[in-house]
């Protein structure tokens, strides 16, 4: 049996999906505000988080981005009346692996469930491994090669960050929203100082560079050829 967490406060939509996937075999856990959403999502019991995008004392987003600052990886479905494209890329990036808009179809709403659940479960993961780069995710180590690499905690976030994305050019925005917690983009070259001390440690002497700038857009991490 997959146990669901169900954040929502429309009563009627509680009601509505509670009852379905019930039906269909789930345990399902209900809350109805944002603080007690993420204190169930802490707990850690469930399989699969559905969460509404506007909630009452904590959006939707904070709690998924809370989450995954502390590496509880649930697969999370994100429901909205925010369809358009650039909600549903910020819902991505907070954290969100799925987003529905409503209205929607309990049908498709389970389809995509099922999808989730069916994910490799990457809780557990330990050790990020691109090319000769390590990253353990217990000690909070760094290696490249059999060479240690000294690295802040910030310039460890940016490392991990930019491993899960491997080959994926990250922007300036991203990296503000997702490490820093921002929800704004400052004015000023924040990320470009710590990025370039990062590649720095990272491509020594004649290393092939693995961190590179892409000239007005960001950055990308690539598994050397």
């Amino acid at each position: 049996m997959s146990r669901m967490l169900l954040i929502e406060d429309d009563v009627e939509t509680v009601d509505e999906v509670a009852g379905y996937f019930r039906s269909r075999g789930y345990d399902v856990d209900c809350a109805t505000t944002g603080p007690d959403g993420l204190t169930q999502a802490t707990a850690g019991s469930a399989d699969v988080l559905v969460v509404d995008r506007m909630l009452p004392g904590l959006d939707g987003l904070a709690i998924l981005g809370t989450l995954r600052r502390n590496d509880i990886r649930t697969p999370a479905l994100v429901l909205s009346a925010l369809s358009e494209l650039d909600d549903r890329v910020r819902g991505l990036r907070a954290g969100g692996d799925d987003y529905l808009g409503k209205p929607f179809a309990l049908s498709e709403l389970a389809a995509r469930i099922e999808a989730l659940l069916r994910r490799p479960v990457t809780g557990a993961e330990t050790m990020l491994r691109v090319g000769p780069l390590e990253l353990n995710l217990i000690t909070h180590t760094a290696r490249r090669g059999s060479r240690t690499l000294e690295l802040l905690p910030r310039e460890l976030r940016l490392l991990e960050y930019m491993m899960r994305r491997v080959g994926q050019t990250v922007t300036r925005t991203m990296l503000f929203e997702d490490v820093w917690g921002y929800n704004f983009t400052p004015r000023s070259n924040l990320v470009d100082v710590h990025m370039g001390r990062l590649r720095r440690k990272l491509d020594l002497n004649r290393e092939e560079e693995l961190l590179s700038n892409v000239r007005g857009v960001g950055f990308v991490l690539r598994s050397p050829s």
